[in-house]
């Protein structure tokens, strides 16, 4: 940061420590990349308000030159008008200037390969996933939560938990468990998952059960509960293995299942023909893993400065499978498990060895579709798909 935006901020401290309001700033410094998100972790580990802006601030000061103008932006965008013009009183007028372009050589775009009645695709048209093993595949399984939380336990998550280890196993997946984590240590176990090598490997799988609620969001909706009553946004957990924070596993696919509600809304659905659907329906004891939507804003980190070099974006080789649509309820039994997680079990188990992944979670949303709650709620499974190529999953003979 130029000095004279230094002195600015240090002359105004008092005044940003007393006024600011870092929690409504935290989208748009992701945003404008200027800071990243283990800076915005940090800072927000301050602890109070106060705390949170007098470390903002000061952190501020280390960044680049575009970060004094992009945080009067931030300010205006969030109401805080009153402290930008306060920092604007006597600094020279700033003009942002524009990242250099760089040439683009677009690549020449071939669909791929549709085979009638499946078939795997030819080499370069679908990821590599032949590796023995494939991959790590986390399984996080919140069941029991603190009181203090006001979530209710988990009951029937034991089972989903039970037939994912032992599906991924067959597919050929080093499978970990951690059951009942706390918000800080499902993120520790996904920074040491991102830490581990995956050179040797050609996948990796995040499996969440818990709690869910909807936020605020630029790529990946909801997140997810720890059992202490704190939240961890879905993609801050995809960030942990994208391409930027988890080298070894760039190019390759990161698969994230969530099944968690996306919110509190319950779907009673609409009338079809009855040709269109097969009558379904869930037991008395089905329950939900929703939580009201909360007003937290969340996004990906980006990095300080443009890299012309040649990448891959940042989501790229990703796929989020969730459980529910964004805003609405997930419904579990009690005694058999969550209809998604039966659902997945049955169409992986069935299908894996013909089949891509993309074609085979779309069954898992046609079936899901047809079950009813308590002969009246509905539930809508769906994805948000940045993989590139066809995955098939290598199944033991």
């Amino acid at each position: 940061m130029d000095e004279i935006h230094k002195n600015i901020l240090q002359r105004n401290r008092s005044n940003l420590v007393k006024d600011l309001d870092p929690s409504k700033l935290y989208d748009g410094l992701l945003e404008k990349g200027i800071f990243t998100q283990d800076m915005i972790d940090e800072i927000q580990s301050a602890g109070t308000r106060r705390n949170q802006a007098r470390q903002l601030v000061q952190d501020l000061e280390t960044r680049g030159s575009r970060a004094f103008p992009l945080f009067l932006q931030c300010l205006q965008e969030t109401g805080q008008e009153s402290l930008a013009e306060l920092l604007q009183n006597g600094a020279p007028a700033v003009t942002l200037q524009p990242a250099t372009p760089t040439q683009v050589v677009r690549p020449v775009i071939q669909p791929l390969p549709f085979t009638p009645g499946g078939g795997k695709p030819g080499p370069g048209r679908g990821y590599k996933m032949d590796a023995s093993p494939c991959g790590y595949c986390l399984i996080i399984n919140n069941m029991e939560f603190e009181p203090h939380s006001m979530l209710k336990n988990r009951k029937g998550s034991n089972i989903d938990c039970e037939k994912l280890e032992r599906r991924f196993k067959t597919l050929n997946f080093v499978v970990e468990v951690r059951t009942n984590l706390r918000q800080k240590q499902i993120k520790h176990e996904l920074l040491t998952l991102s830490k581990k090598d995956h050179s040797q490997y050609d996948c990796c799988v995040v499996i969440m059960l818990s709690h869910g609620t909807e936020v605020n969001h630029n790529r990946f909706p909801g997140a997810v509960y720890g059992v202490d009553g704190q939240y961890v946004p879905v993609q801050h957990i995809t960030n942990y293995l994208n391409g930027q924070h988890c080298p070894s596993l760039q190019g390759k696919p990161k698969l994230f299942f969530i099944q968690a509600c996306g919110g509190d809304e319950r779907d009673m659905g609409f009338e079809v023909s009855p040709d269109e659907v097969e009558p379904s329906s869930g037991g008395m004891d089905d329950q939900t893993d929703a939580i009201p939507m909360s007003s937290s804003s969340d996004s990906l980190s980006m990095s300080d400065e443009p890299d012309a070099r040649p990448t891959l974006p940042t989501p790229s080789d990703i796929l989020v499978s969730y459980s529910t649509f964004p805003g609405y309820v997930s419904w579990r039994e009690t005694q058999s498990g969550s209809w998604y997680v039966q659902t997945l079990d049955c169409i992986l188990e069935e299908n894996a060895a013909t089949v891509d992944l993309v074609t085979m979670l779309m069954m898992v949303n046609n079936e899901v579709s047809q079950n009813s709650a308590k002969g009246l709620y509905k539930q809508m499974p769906g994805s948000f798909n940045f993989l590139r190529k066809l995955l098939y999953f290598r199944t033991q003979t």
